[in-house]
């Protein structure tokens, strides 16, 4: 007798339904009264590329669409981020990055990938330019976990991470703004106080709250059972680990960074939340699965209050 978490996690009416779901709670957010139109299209644009780095890698070794509900979940649970298109397109952009990053698996010859992977990051540092503190880690994921580090995939990704500038830098230059964009990119060394959590609000705690359990409880779950998964499995796992580990000290040592940090946790713990819901079947599992869920559903809802209550 199949569990209501395997009903769901196999269930090829789930990505519809939770598609649905995310789309009233946009609506219910402010979609069409605040006119959110292009941040919704990159969220639809970064759960098409949550569904293709599903199929094109076979995270999950049975059918199971809830890496992308996962996703969906957590997203639309944190919408007090969905008016930020520099947010929404950052998440998009650490989509697209991993997407051509386990495209260069095992192929230090790959260089067109990894341009492109690191195209995706420099793009998001022109919107958040300490986005490049994660340049180093994913290096690391390309020697350790990817084994596509060579000297011609590091120079392509020095590359991409320079072709945005190059091509805004006319443009800059032009319109005279070129004092603004140097400044931009003066704020990488530029550090907030240490442990300075002042900032962080009380939306943003619970949602940080909710995705770092569910992180950990995914985390917990594959090291203890990855050994049935195949080895370029365990290596793309290993990545999303790796990040959502690095992203978590990041935020504690700078914390106004949260918003950032939050959106990148939530694109890497989607798919390990997503492998302990469709691959285990207990009850007691059962039961974690239906806590989180009703969580999730009392976040989003704390989430929305607000909205109505200023329109009240």
């Amino acid at each position: 007798m199949k569990r209501l978490q395997n009903k769901i996690s196999e269930s090829r009416t789930a990505l519809p339904f939770t598609s649905i779901y995310a789309t009233l709670i946009w609506i219910a957010a402010g979609l069409l009264s605040q006119q959110w139109w292009p941040q919704f299209a990159c969220f639809l644009l970064s759960t098409y590329l949550m569904v293709e780095l599903n199929n094109n890698n076979m995270l999950i070794r049975i059918y199971s669409r809830m890496v992308s509900c996962a996703f969906l979940m957590l997203s639309t649970a944190a919408s007090f981020m969905f008016d930020s298109l520099d947010g929404q397109l950052t998440t998009l952009c650490s989509l697209c990055s991993l997407t051509f990053l386990f495209k260069s698996y095992q192929d230090k010859a790959s260089a067109p990938a990894i341009f492109t992977c690191f195209f995706c990051v420099g793009v998001a540092s022109m919107l958040a330019i300490h986005v490049l503190i994660y340049v180093p880690v994913m290096w690391l994921s390309m020697f350790f976990f990817i084994q596509s580090l060579s000297f011609r995939t590091l120079g392509a990704s020095i590359l991409g991470i320079l072709a945005p500038y190059w091509f805004i830098m006319p443009f800059m230059v032009i319109n005279n703004r070129f004092g603004p964009f140097l400044q931009h990119i003066s704020e990488i060394t530029k550090m907030g106080d240490l442990f300075d959590f002042s900032s962080v609000t009380l939306s943003q705690w619970l949602i940080l709250a909710l995705v770092v359990i569910v992180a950990a409880i995914g985390t917990l779950h594959y090291l203890a059972s990855s050994y049935k998964d195949k080895f370029r499995t365990r290596q793309l796992y290993g990545c999303f680990i790796t990040i959502d580990i690095f992203t978590l000290l990041y935020f504690i040592l700078q914390p106004q960074h949260v918003e950032t940090c939050l959106q990148v946790l939530i694109v890497n713990s989607s798919p390990l939340i997503a492998h302990f819901i469709a691959l285990t079947r207990s009850r007691f599992t059962n039961v974690v699965f239906i806590i989180l869920l009703v969580l999730t559903f009392a976040l989003t809802v704390f989430n929305l209050l607000p909205n109505h209550l200023i329109t009240l």
